[in-house]
């Protein structure tokens, strides 16, 4: 799982600069394919420490459907960190549940939603 990650973080780079150089029809469309995929993630931050994954499954599957919800746990204690991450099906679902949910309350706390980073190593 680890090397397809960064197979795909070396290959939309690559493409992003390809276009980046060369702007035309056919490397535009490959661009927008590999960033579709990356954009589908999303980040939530602020998270009560009582959120698990399938409350956050369900507070997000009304906006489309939910490829993987995961909120981040402590390693040592297993507590909620208080963020958390959801994948969805589609780029236009993502986008709906940003807009519907970014600083809006859930689980008793204003969250913040936005389209999640890739972490640079």
């Amino acid at each position: 799982m680890a090397f397809l990650r960064k197979a795909g973080n070396i290959l939309s780079r690559t493409v992003s600069n390809r276009i980046s150089q060369e702007i035309s029809a056919s490397q535009s469309s490959v661009f927008q394919a590999i960033r579709c995929m990356s954009t589908s993630k999303i980040f939530i931050g602020g998270l009560s420490f009582g959120t698990d994954d399938s409350g956050l499954t369900e507070a997000f599957s009304k906006y489309g459907e939910v490829a993987e919800a995961r909120v981040i746990v402590d390693r040592d204690t297993g507590r909620s960190r208080g963020f958390g991450f959801v994948t969805f099906s589609t780029v236009e679902d993502a986008s709906a549940a940003i807009q519907a949910l970014d600083q809006q309350d859930l689980h008793g706390r204003r969250v913040r939603v936005a389209y999640a980073n890739d972490r640079t190593v």
